[in-house]
């Protein structure tokens, strides 16, 4: 699956302009699936079909990563820009970028004053991302008009996917895992399934805009009937050092059985289900109680008449950032409970909220 994440992660596509992976996703998928489309906002819907009857199910990830959006050439050829989705202020400056042109990609770095003059500034302020600029070496506003800047660029960090440490590790660092992780493990299951016997019907949603509201989920759940929704996304970590962790859930400790966040309360019937399948498979799981965060799985669960939804979250350190890390075992682990789900699926499979 590194290759795939690699592969992933390097396109760019932060929130409302995923179109370079909505069309990878979508070419990659075609051969392997029995229907897919991109809808009017830039949701990737695939559809296997089953050789039996059965229910059918919802996967979902979310292909948006946060970035940033062009506002303003100054005239001396700095950019000024906003943000797409959350980020910390703090960790902005002299970080690598890449904004998105119509004549191809640029490489840009969000600037900071020489620590020459850092004695004669504030250290413990924190400048706002409204204060702070891109430089892409133009030597003027029509420099970088030439560069192919203009006022709505999207802006992602420059693509990295590197070891953490070395091979032996197991653990990669780079830009985009939430969510090109979760697309990674849609993709690689519906990969297995391509020769596999499972019963109902699965549809795979690749969303947009979830940085920003879940609003790809939202439009394409309601266009999507559906008995189950399991969600595949990341979650950051509590296993560091800092005075806020609480060790509750940690790095290569197994995929996230989600049990509650800010935009669900997984539906028991599902949860617990997903706990027996990981306990008699023995994929190793960690369960994840953690309001700081939503997931589309909350968008999925509102939609129609409501579906019952379940979360699987890859944990992640330094979320929202150019150097998330993730461990390769939380991924396969993560994709081996979404596939053993799937399998065990019959038209019997009950999930109602009384049964």
């Amino acid at each position: 699956m590194e290759k795939l994440l690699k592969t992933l992660t390097s396109l760019h596509g932060p929130c409302g302009y995923e179109q370079p992976v909505s069309r990878w996703v979508r070419d990659t998928l075609r051969p392997i699936v029995d229907d897919i489309d991109v809808d009017a906002l830039g949701n990737v819907i695939a559809i296997k079909n089953g050789s039996r009857p059965g229910p059918s199910m919802i996967m979902t990830a979310h292909m948006d990563e946060i970035g940033f959006i062009v506002k303003k050439i100054e005239s001396n050829g700095l950019i000024r820009f906003e943000k797409l989705g959350g980020h910390d202020d703090r960790i902005l400056l002299t970080q690598k970028v890449q904004i998105r042109t119509k004549t191809g990609l640029i490489t840009g770095i969000i600037g900071s004053i020489s620590a020459h003059f850092a004695k004669f500034d504030d250290a413990s302020r924190v400048r706002n991302h409204r204060e702070l600029y891109i430089d892409v070496g133009a030597k003027s506003k029509q420099g970088a008009i030439d560069l192919g800047v203009e006022i709505g660029s999207p802006i992602t960090w420059m693509p990295n996917m590197d070891y953490l440490g070395n091979e032996s590790t197991g653990r990669f660092v780079g830009k985009g895992f939430d969510d090109r992780a979760g697309c990674a493990v849609l993709i690689k299951t519906l990969q297995e399934l391509e020769k596999t016997s499972f019963s109902g019907k699965v549809t795979a949603i690749f969303t947009v805009q979830e940085e920003v509201g879940l609003r790809g989920a939202q439009v394409a759940a309601s266009q999507t009937e559906a008995d189950v929704a399991i969600a595949i996304d990341t979650t950051a970590v509590s296993d560091t050092l800092e005075e806020t962790m609480d060790d509750t859930l940690a790095i290569g400790g197994g995929t996230g059985i989600k049990v509650l966040d800010a935009s669900l309360i997984s539906h028991p019937a599902v949860k617990d289900y997903l706990i027996e399948l990981a306990t008699n498979h023995e994929i190793r799981y960690q369960l994840e109680i953690f309001p700081g965060i939503g997931t589309d799985g909350g968008a999925i669960s509102l939609a129609n008449r409501g579906i019952p939804t379940g979360v699987l979250s890859i944990s992640s350190r330094y979320a929202h950032s150019p150097v998330e890390v993730i461990d390769m075992d939380d991924l396969r682990a993560t994709k081996d409970l979404l596939k053993a789900f799937i399998l065990s699926l019959t038209k019997e499979t009950d999930f109602s909220f009384l049964s």
